[in-house]
């Protein structure tokens, strides 16, 4: 070996050796040199120091052949070979950082995320300058849920290596994780900025725009990141729920289907593929989309929960309710998957079991967006508890038809409580104030939610049902409980009187927010024709918005006037819509607001329903002594239920006449 290297030569390419780690071709070198010239001080200290190493049993490295190994044995996708290959290398080499990192990152893969953490811990002892494992760690740390302790690891990789763009990446990821949108945009920002070229960062950045949102942006960065990665399945899956989000299913499908094609095994987008096709009524589709991702990931709590919904649409109650508990026995804390038992259970009369699985929905994270918890020093009331000679505060949740749904049983609390509070939405208050005059109603103030001390127990309106279900379903025919003005009623018949001859049906046929699933619910007023067409009736218009248009088609097409008073403000003037409901003979609505004014002051009204809605539950069926609800199942058309709404209105239109 002398003969083709100088002494010089050899001597580097032994220090070389060594501080690969490659001991014995470091120590076979040294020898070799010594043999030749046994006086040679660095061939003699470099010997020297190999045989300490080997003593004190404190070598760093592997050879870099195994090392190489380990890496593309974990490329290749063989983790649980790597976690044994790189466990017996970590006995063999403890000083080894680069074999715990490996060892780290492949536990990682297989979940084994304590061990992992423990590994890069080990990594960073021998080696505290390491940023890649501090980014690592910070990964394994997120993924546990530590998202404070994960962005701390992501800031000392940075400290480390300021240049870092897959830190500030991972690092945007944690934040979203917490919901701070903004400075994980600006992390994911800082990433691109570092590497333009990072396809992950700008699909990580449409992530947070689109929980923000911001469709249009969120769009443009997914297009860039596939721009950039053509093949990266993740980012059209992504592209396609934005696109979902902006009503665009079709483009949305297309989008999971090219993340499928480029990546067939991909759970995640059979699921996403799943929801667009329920929400597009394609209701079989969508459960072989489903059974497909849990055929690829058994334990994909979210799959099993969308195909109960879907089963549910279908009327399989059993067979959802089934599904459901699946995903639930997959992920128990999953609020999301419990709220929508709780539906299922109510459909399908199991009233005890669904109005305690409804009390998830403030564990609920879409819900508690929407509606939001408050928070008192004093206890929830458990029903258990004896309000007598207590206190209670009722406080509304969620819209004013809800509250005003609800207030049926405040009669049924306030007679066990020696006070009742019940704070609303301001514009209620003169209606229940007239309608309960034993309850103190207020408008809701939250500022002053810690600080009261006005009430022993509170309780959300949404519970009421819980509590009393027993009381409640022994009504067989429950009284009006809503008390409008009466010379409001007054005005409105002889107001009525003024625009012909009675009866006087009031119609209400959308609702203000839509979506395709809420669309189900509503039929286009050219489905309502049959029942404009009804002869000698005066219509009048119950839609407190987005109305002009079809009240244009009716006149247009059927020569018929819906009359709306422009002069109402249907929206704020609940006191007035409520007399005015009151005032009509007959109300025919969809499942909207004016259904519960009509119904709850004991107007005969007639709704048009759709079977297999979630809403279609005890909760949120009106009340009424004079309720009629006319079911469509979601593979039928609405001919049959018009058709029939316009029978029984005929009947008695011809009673009011007699």
């Amino acid at each position: 070996m002398l003969a083709k290297l100088s002494v010089e030569q050899s001597l580097m390419k032994a220090s070389s050796y060594a501080k690969k780690g490659e001991v014995a071709e470091a120590q076979k070198l040294y020898q070799t040199i010594l043999q030749k010239f046994s006086n040679n001080i660095r061939a003699q200290q470099g010997l020297a120091a190999l045989n300490k190493y080997k003593h004190n049993n404190v070598i760093q490295s592997p050879p870099q052949g195994l090392v190489d190994q380990l890496v593309s044995l974990y490329n290749q996708g063989q983790i649980v070979a790597v976690v044994e290959q790189a466990e017996i290398l970590t006995e063999q080499y403890p000083g080894a950082a680069v074999v715990w990192n490996i060892l780290g990152a492949s536990r990682a893969q297989l979940g084994m995320l304590d061990e992992a953490v423990d590994a890069y811990k080990k990594t960073i002892s021998l080696k505290p300058d390491y940023a890649e494992t501090y980014s690592n760690m910070g990964v394994a740390l997120k993924n546990q849920g530590k998202f404070d302790e994960a962005i701390d690891a992501y800031k000392k990789s940075i400290s480390l290596k300021p240049n870092y763009a897959e830190a500030y990446d991972n690092m945007g990821v944690a934040l979203k994780n917490q919901g701070k949108f903004d400075e994980a945009i600006d992390a994911y920002k800082k990433s691109i900025s570092l590497k333009p070229l990072h396809a992950k960062a700008y699909n990580n950045l449409g992530v947070a725009l689109q929980a923000q949102g911001k469709l249009e942006v969120s769009l443009e960065a997914f297009k860039k990141s596939i721009s950039l990665k053509p093949n990266y399945a993740e980012a059209y899956n992504n592209m396609g729920i934005t696109l979902k989000d902006q009503g665009k299913s079709e483009e949305a499908i297309e989008a999971y289907k090219k993340a499928l094609s480029l990546k067939p095994d991909y759970a995640d987008g059979y699921n996403n593929l799943g929801i667009t096709l329920q929400d597009k009524g394609k209701l079989e589709e969508a459960i072989e989309a489903y059974k497909k991702s849990i055929s690829l990931k058994p334990d994909h709590a979210d799959a099993y929960n969308n195909m109960a919904l879907a089963l549910q649409y279908q009327d399989k109650l059993e067979e959802a309710i089934e599904v459901c508990r699946k995903s639930i026995s997959l992920k128990p804390n999953n609020a999301e998957a419990h709220h929508n038992l709780s539906f299922i259970l109510l459909r399908s009369g199991k009233l005890k079991e669904g109005l305690d699985e409804s009390e998830w929905r403030w564990k609920n994270p879409q819900f508690l967006s929407m509606q939001g918890q408050r928070s008192f020093l004093q206890p929830l009331w458990d029903g258990k508890q004896t309000l007598k000679n207590k206190r209670i505060l009722l406080w509304s949740e969620q819209g004013i038809g809800d509250t005003l749904n609800w207030s049926s049983c405040l009669s049924l609390v306030a007679s066990e409580a020696k006070h009742c509070i019940l704070e609303c939405q301001e514009k209620l208050i003169p209606l229940l104030k007239r309608s309960f005059p034993n309850i103190e109603v207020k408008p809701e103030n939250r500022s002053l939610d810690i600080q009261r001390d006005d009430f022993d127990f509170h309780l959300p309106m949404g519970s009421l049902y819980k509590y009393f279900i027993d009381e409640i379903t022994r009504r067989t025919k429950p009284d009006a409980y809503l008390v409008p003005d009466p010379m409001r009623v007054n005005y409105w018949k002889e107001r009525l009187k003024s625009l012909g001859k009675g009866p006087y049906i009031g119609i209400g046929w959308k609702s203000s927010v839509l979506s395709y699933y809420r669309s189900l619910h509503y039929p286009p007023i050219s489905e309502w024709f049959p029942i404009l067409k009804v002869p000698e009736v005066t219509f009048i218009n119950l839609q407190y918005k987005d109305f002009a248009d079809d009240l244009a088609k009716v006149k247009d097409e059927l020569g018929v006037t819906v009359h709306n008073f422009d002069d109402l403000d249907q929206f704020n003037n609940v006191d007035d819509v409520v007399a005015l409901c009151a005032a009509i003979d007959i109300a025919i609505t969809t499942k909207v607001t004016p259904m519960i004014f009509s119904s709850a002051v004991g107007t005969p009204t007639k709704i048009a329903n759709l079977r297999q809605s979630i809403f279609n539950t005890i909760l949120n069926n009106p009340i009424g002594p004079l309720v009629d609800i006319f079911d469509r199942n979601t593979w039928e058309s609405w001919d049959n239920v018009f058709s029939l709404i316009t029978k029984d209105i005929s009947k008695q239109i011809s009673k009011i006449r007699t």
